[in-house]
């Protein structure tokens, strides 16, 4: 069924899909659930109206998007059809439709296949005299990954590297508990020797957060330009990163355990290099 709805001056053809076995909804399933699928086709499912935004201004494009009228808020059907980069083709799911493929609740009726975005190394650029950079290694845990960026978004970071990368950006838990986050802050990934490279020609100090460390994170001067290096909390950081570094420093733990979740950890270590800097605006 396709019916014509007009909003300011665009002319924006809508199809109506009830049926779970129509190719869209399909296409959506596989996408949302296979990496492999997501990397073969360079596409992937985003959900909610601000995370939708955040990709946008991100320059993300919109291969399709899809709308449940019953759940999208009075008056915002306009506002996201007025955004640059809407195609002129929108797809009304109903309600069973779209509660059967929203990978979480409270999206708001709002769902779009997009084009992934390029993170090389080589497209990254500092605007700042003293960058701050985060640098994650091998992390498995999606949460964990979403978590690092909605740090790094709040600490308006430079930018987040991802070294050997277990998981792919785009799945859906990273979407979802970065809250957008993915989007807002820039994201490279590479090897450990490739981020390493990178760092040094760009002439960042590299602070490994490592459990044999004895040098306190607060002892360090973070307000230079750098990258915080953070591993993972069963292995922590490989040796490779350990001798290329230039402090490696510990958070002193005061209680029976010797270490804390890796996001925490980061979060620790962001915003003391916040609080060196006086917490400057961006």
């Amino acid at each position: 069924m396709f019916t014509l709805y007009t909003t300011f001056v665009a002319m924006i053809r809508i199809t109506e899909v009830s049926s779970p076995q129509n190719p869209i909804v399909k296409k959506i399933t596989a996408l949302q659930e296979k990496s492999r699928d997501r990397r073969k086709s360079g596409l992937f499912v985003l959900e909610g109206i601000r995370e939708l935004n955040l990709a946008l201004g991100a320059g993300y494009k919109v291969e399709s998007l899809l709308l449940c009228p019953e759940l999208v808020p009075p008056g915002k059907k306009e506002e996201i059809l007025r955004n640059q980069g809407i195609p002129d083709h929108v797809i009304h799911v109903s309600l069973q439709i779209y509660r059967k493929i929203a990978y979480r609740g409270g999206t708001e009726g709002v769902m779009a296949i997009m084009q992934a975005g390029k993170h090389d190394l080589e497209d990254l650029s500092f605007n700042r005299k003293n960058p701050l950079v985060l640098v994650a290694e091998a992390p498995e845990k999606p949460g964990n990954i979403g978590a690092l960026l909605r740090t790094a978004d709040a600490a308006a970071l430079d930018a987040v590297l991802i070294a050997n990368p277990r998981t792919d950006l785009y799945n859906p838990n990273i979407i979802r508990s970065s809250v957008g986050c993915l989007f807002s802050v820039p994201v490279a990934t590479g090897t450990t020797q490739q981020i390493i490279d990178f760092l040094k020609l760009q002439k960042l100090q590299i602070w490994c957060a490592a459990l044999s460390a004895s040098k306190p994170y607060h002892e360090v001067d973070l307000s230079v330009g750098g990258a915080i290096v953070v591993g993972t909390e069963a292995a922590g950081l490989s040796e490779q990163w350990l001798s290329n570094s230039d402090s490696n420093i510990i958070i002193p733990m005061q209680g029976a355990i010797d270490s804390m979740n890796v996001s925490v950890s980061a979060a620790i270590l962001i915003f003391e290099a916040m609080r060196q800097r006086g917490f400057p605006r961006v």
